[in-house]
């Protein structure tokens, strides 16, 4: 069986553009756009400012922009500022999220999750 591989940016590396592939793991610096079909690790010193997804996505540096994924779970050290929108979303203690958050069945799947109903309004009560 052919040994999977995964794309793997450095901590020195600095890249403006489009990413596109299967695995990535980032300790670097990314500006534009990251378009997986796999998973996505943004290892503690990463820095994104992307729009982001993947199947799954873990955040333990830093993310600004939009993340949509099947999963994401946010590290103890993740910092994301923008919209998450995941199946499932796990945030441990000590992460940062700043921005709108869609999780749960109706999530990434381009739909929006259904909003319940209003609650009925109370009974009147003047002739108890």
């Amino acid at each position: 069986m052919a040994e999977e591989k995964v794309t793997i940016i450095d901590a020195q590396a600095d890249i403006e553009g489009k990413v596109k592939g299967k695995d990535v793991v980032v300790h670097g610096r990314v500006r534009g756009e990251i378009a997986l079909s796999g998973r996505l690790v943004l290892g503690e010193g990463a820095r994104v400012e992307a729009a982001v997804s993947a199947d799954a996505v873990e955040v333990q540096g830093e993310v600004k922009g939009d993340v949509r994924a099947r999963s994401v779970t946010l590290a103890e050290k993740a910092r994301v500022q923008g919209t998450v929108d995941a199946r499932v979303l796990v945030v441990k203690e000590g992460a940062w999220l700043s921005g709108s958050v869609a999780a749960g069945e109706g999530a990434s799947k381009g739909a929006p999750a259904p909003t319940p109903p209003p609650p009925p309004p109370p009974a009147d009560k003047a002739g108890a």
